[in-house]
């Protein structure tokens, strides 16, 4: 499966529906209101209001005025991608009848179809689209608060966090210690945090090859663990440990001001610790009382659309939705999805069944690259898998090589799909 930019673009036309003659809601447009600029938000918004024509009034809300991607981040911590390649701007959704807002969404009031803003501005919505990515789990590891970032960084949203990371990295003592507390599932990106591992071993291998890293993990298993093992034992001269549960990679603390990792209570002293914590939705969605008990967003897996309001649409990382991954492939494409379904609603175009794809890349080596992906569709109460691929271990260097090149044309694809 060779995915291009042009391939991508296209596609996404493919499942974007026809506008025909609005369906007025009242006087005036209708109002679409986007909570949260990232793969999800700003895709849906970009296509609400390219494909109505001008029929909606659509208004993305996200805090940040510029976006640094989390997907391709591993990169930078590499060495192999500058930080400026993963920050993009708004002005391209500006410029396509989007109104962007930079400000925090602090309340959604349902019953008055409502939305607060940090500096006091209320928007009135008639359908509400949120896509607010993760937050994290208090107390999910012992010892670690948000407070403790700056010592011990999470660098699971892109951004200023990222760059302390590498930093750190860079900053390590000749044969020191770098260790990462991996997530429990479910949780952004499942491929991620070994892939960073495969780039801060690489970074290692050109500065401090005698540096160790250990990964604590909670989970007996982790998404592509064939792949990225004999990838590790390929180039990294036995520098990777990774301590699952039978080990005590599930009974983790973390000492931030002493720079300690406790394992079954036994301490650790390390340079550099990297901790991602358990995840749940996005704040402001459990502010809007669209979670349940697990932390994320039940949604209806024919468009997306909440299952505890008919309003309101949750996108990516937020929602609760079965087989798809939490990833940016994920959210686009059920962006596209949630806005044929919403122009739909709101100005009578045409809603054609839904179908959903991921494909996810990873990077082992300077031009070893690997993929997983899949196509899903609505299967009862939940959105399925209903055919998937992964790369094989062994694959020769040209095929891998193959691989790593299309994944950097996948990402000029995608983010010039989601921001213009």
């Amino acid at each position: 499966m060779i995915l291009t930019r042009r391939a991508l673009i296209a596609g996404s036309a493919a499942a974007t529906g026809l506008v025909y003659a609005p369906a007025l809601l009242g006087q005036g447009k209708p109002r679409v209101v986007v909570i949260g600029g990232g793969a999800g938000g700003a895709t849906v918004a970009r296509y609400l209001a390219k494909d109505a024509a001008g029929a909606l009034d659509v208004t993305l809300v996200e805090a940040e005025p510029a976006y640094a991607t989390c997907f391709f981040s591993n990169l930078y911590l590499g060495g192999l991608r500058d930080f400026d390649s993963l920050v993009h701007g708004y002005d391209r959704l500006a410029a396509g009848n989007v109104t962007v807002i930079n400000d925090l969404a602090t309340a959604v009031d349902r019953e008055a179809r409502r939305v607060t803003l940090a500096g006091g501005q209320v928007l009135d919505y008639d359908r509400l689209v949120l896509s607010p990515g993760i937050d994290f789990v208090a107390d999910s590891v012992p010892g670690w608060s948000l407070a403790a970032a700056d010592a011990m960084p999470h660098a699971y949203k892109g951004g200023a966090q990222t760059e302390l990371l590498k930093r750190m990295i860079q900053a390590m003592p000749q044969g020191g210690v770098f260790a990462m507390v991996a997530p429990p599932n479910p949780y952004r990106c499942p491929p991620a945090p070994y892939e960073r591992v495969c780039m801060i071993a690489h970074l290692l291998n050109q500065t401090n090859p005698t540096a160790k890293i250990i990964i604590l993990d909670p989970k007996e298993k982790f998404s592509k663990q064939a792949l990225f093992e004999e990838g590790w034992g390929k180039y990294y001269n036995d520098m990777i440990q990774w301590i699952n549960p039978e080990f005590g990679g599930a009974d983790v603390a973390v000492r931030p001001d002493s720079m300690e990792v406790v394992i079954e209570g036994e301490v650790q002293k390390v340079d550099c610790c990297n901790v991602i914590p358990a995840q749940v939705a996005g704040g402001i969605a459990a502010k809007a009382g669209l979670t349940d008990a697990s932390g994320w967003a039940p949604v209806h897996p024919d468009s997306m659309k909440s299952r505890v309001d008919g309003n309101i649409w949750i996108l990516g990382d937020s929602s609760a939705q079965g087989d798809m991954p939490k990833s940016a492939f994920s959210a686009n494409s059920q962006a596209k999805v949630a806005a044929m379904a919403i122009r739909g609603e709101l100005i009578g175009s045409r809603v054609f069944p839904a179908k959903y794809s991921n494909s996810c890349w990873s990077l082992i080596a300077p031009e070893d690259g690997v993929k997983l992906g899949a196509s899903y569709e609505p299967s009862g109460d939940r959105i399925a898998s209903v055919d998937s691929f992964i790369s094989d271990t062994g694959e020769d260097a040209a095929l891998r090589k193959l691989t790593y090149e299309e994944s950097f044309g996948w990402y000029a694809g995608i983010t010039a799909d989601i921001f213009g």
